[in-house]
């Protein structure tokens, strides 16, 4: 961090308010970090599971792979996918509340047995899909905030606190030697005006 810095009684105030705004702010920064980091932990964690349940539906699914090429899509619209905002450390996070999906209605004489069941498949695998893909949006929100907020601390505590107390002290100890230097220029014009007096 480069300093402009001006030897005198008003830099060194500056200086030491700006010390106490970032001492002050870096507890609150390290327990945000640390939030962070738990949700970051979490939130893998929940997407692990996530990936498992997606996966799980995926191999519940595979016996029929052949089927689902006569699969027609089109039964199923999904027409909502609901979520809530979650407040972590200051950070909005989306969170799945639930899926709507609108099938429509078909003949069931009009397509194979299995489609009823296809259907439900083809909801189940939609909703882990989503679950999955909100999960990670929510783990990429949240890793950058924990970048920023580690990127931060660091700021503060290896680079701007630092070069602060540098500064103050290089100032007071320029205010110091301005001041010695005055009271011993003073105390020699003393004793060369009572040198005078004297003689």
């Amino acid at each position: 961090m480069n300093i402009d810095i001006k030897y005198n009684k008003t830099a060194l105030r500056d200086f030491q308010n700006k010390m106490k705004v970032r001492k002050n702010a870096l507890p609150t920064l390290k327990n945000k970090e640390a939030a962070l980091r738990a949700m970051v932990f979490e939130t893998r964690d929940q997407l692990q599971k996530a990936e498992a349940e997606y996966r799980a539906v995926t191999q519940q699914i595979a016996p029929w792979k052949e089927m689902w090429n006569e699969f027609d899509p089109r039964l199923l619209e999904i027409k909502e996918v609901k979520t809530t905002v979650s407040k972590v450390a200051g950070i909005q996070i989306p969170v799945f509340e639930k899926m709507e999906v609108e099938v429509v209605d078909f003949a069931t004489t009009a397509y194979p047995d299995w489609f009823a069941d296809g259907v439900e498949a083809m909801k189940r695998l939609l909703e882990a899909n989503i679950k999955y893909k909100l999960l990670k949006k929510r783990l990429d929100l949240l890793e950058y905030a924990r970048k920023k907020a580690t990127q931060k601390v660091n700021l503060y505590e290896k680079v701007q606190i630092p070069s602060l107390e540098s500064a103050i002290r290089q100032i007071k100890r320029y205010l110091e030697d301005e001041d010695n230097l005055s009271k011993a220029g003073q105390k020699l014009l003393k004793s060369k005006i009572q040198r005078k007096a004297v003689s």
